[in-house]
């Protein structure tokens, strides 16, 4: 949600900034009619309710002195005011209803240091980790791995679910739920972050709050009575704060959790159609903060230090990319995006996007602080994927493969395998 106070302050650098957006247009001109519409609706209303007052007096001096013709003309009077009042007061309320159901469709403003390009062409990578294997047969493809197949059946998933569901069994859901416990004992012990598990069904002002609605309706799922299935926990532990004043010496707020994640892929018919890359159900471990604006770009750079920390421990190699305007998010002022390294794919393919969003989910939610001294501000809040944890598997199981079908499994995940070091071609793990 943007600033109307901002808006009408300076009009000019709203579009331009809203602009850099490909395929945005200027906003603030209709933005500003509709407001000006409103806030005169109040002041005819203020000046109605001063004159009934003033009639509400002169009415009742008229009654005092008995004054019968008067007082008849002065409540007529009055009557008129009240009608008026009240027409003025639903036409303000419909001119700031149309205001926020606009403001709500807007993007956020990209900072002046992201680059401008019109899709994932104009991304720029910042850097590189990690090489990527050299292997001395061709790899196959997370799907295709002899060791993978017992243990990642999508047949059964469709039987049960449909298109892109997959059922895990054996050892491939071990390592699935192995990678989940790695992310979380990292980013809880080493990285700062409170463990948090949240619900997977929320109210639709939580979806407003960070963004989902209304304009990614259709990406989400919703119950037959009203609750919606979060897309991410961004949506839980951002909402945490929502409608809160909190304590600026409490900040940051930093939080990470491990849930199942559901998504309509809307947008996405024919992308990604084989294997588990891109599915309507998923698991992430979730990270979240809450910050004060002078300190949510370092934050920024944490969170992706943070996210980029899981990969080097898996030993996966990986770039980390600055999306560019016309990739990035709805709600990002900022997006890096981490890409790991898939040989089946011979390619980098993304990971995690970590974004900071300044006060635009703030606003949604009204979730403030009280700095020392001082009055109530709008905190900062950043979110990133850290990691999707199914993306990860199909990152571990590729760069680990071998000739004979087999997995060598990262040495940082086998403390949570029971010691195990490989999955066999047999889809064992040993």
């Amino acid at each position: 949600m943007h600033d109307i106070r901002a808006i009408r302050e300076n009009p000019e650098a709203f579009d331009a900034a809203l602009t850099r957006r490909p395929g945005a247009a200027p906003m603030s001109r209709e933005i500003l009619a509709i407001d000006e519409a409103r806030r005169a609706a109040i002041l005819l209303s203020e000046q109605a309710q001063a004159e009934l007052n003033g009639l509400s007096k002169q009415a009742g001096a008229a009654k005092a002195a008995g004054d019968e013709k008067a007082f008849e003309t002065i409540r007529e009077g009055i009557a008129k005011r009240k009608a008026q009042i009240a027409d003025l007061a639903a036409t303000a309320k419909d001119e700031d209803e149309r205001l926020q159901d606009l403001l709500l469709t807007i993007p956020n403003l990209p900072l002046a240091e992201v680059p401008e390009g019109a899709d994932e062409t104009g991304n720029v990578e910042i850097r590189r980790w990690g090489t990527p294997r050299r292997f001395d047969f061709a790899p196959l493809e997370h799907f295709d791995i002899a060791g993978v197949k017992p243990g990642m059946d999508f047949e059964t998933a469709a039987k049960l679910s449909g298109a892109r569901f997959v059922l895990l069994r054996g050892a491939v859901a071990r390592i699935h739920r192995a990678l989940a416990q790695l992310m979380l004992d990292l980013h809880t012990g080493e990285h700062g972050l409170t463990e948090t598990w949240t619900p997977v069904l929320v109210k639709g002002e939580a979806m407003y709050g960070t963004n989902q609605l209304p304009k990614f309706a259709e990406d989400s799922y919703q119950t037959t009575n009203g609750w919606w299935l979060i897309p991410t926990s961004e949506v839980t532990l951002t909402n945490t704060v929502a409608g809160d004043i909190l304590d600026g010496a409490a900040l940051p707020i930093r939080m990470t959790a491990h849930t199942q994640c559901f998504r309509s892929e809307a947008g996405s018919a024919g992308k990604d159609t084989a294997g588990m890359l891109r599915q309507h159900q998923f698991e992430k471990v979730e990270m979240v903060s809450i910050t004060t604006p002078e300190s949510s770009l370092a934050e920024h750079e944490r969170m992706t230090k943070c996210a980029e920390a899981v990969l080097e421990r898996l030993g996966l190699p990986y770039r980390t990319v600055v999306l560019c305007t016309g990739d990035m998010g709805f709600g990002a002022q900022k997006t890096h995006d981490l890409e790991v390294w898939l040989p089946g794919q011979d390619r980098y393919r993304e990971i995690s996007s970590v974004s900071v969003c300044g006060d635009f989910q703030a606003r949604r939610m009204n979730a403030r602080f009280r700095p020392a001294g001082g009055k109530p501000e709008f905190v900062h809040t950043l979110n990133g994927s850290g990691l999707a944890v199914g993306r990860c598997l199909i990152a571990v199981l590729e760069n680990g493969q071998e000739a004979d079908g087999s997995v060598t499994l990262p040495a940082a995940l086998v403390p949570w395998l029971g010691g195990k070091t490989r999955l066999t071609a047999a889809g064992q793990l040993v």
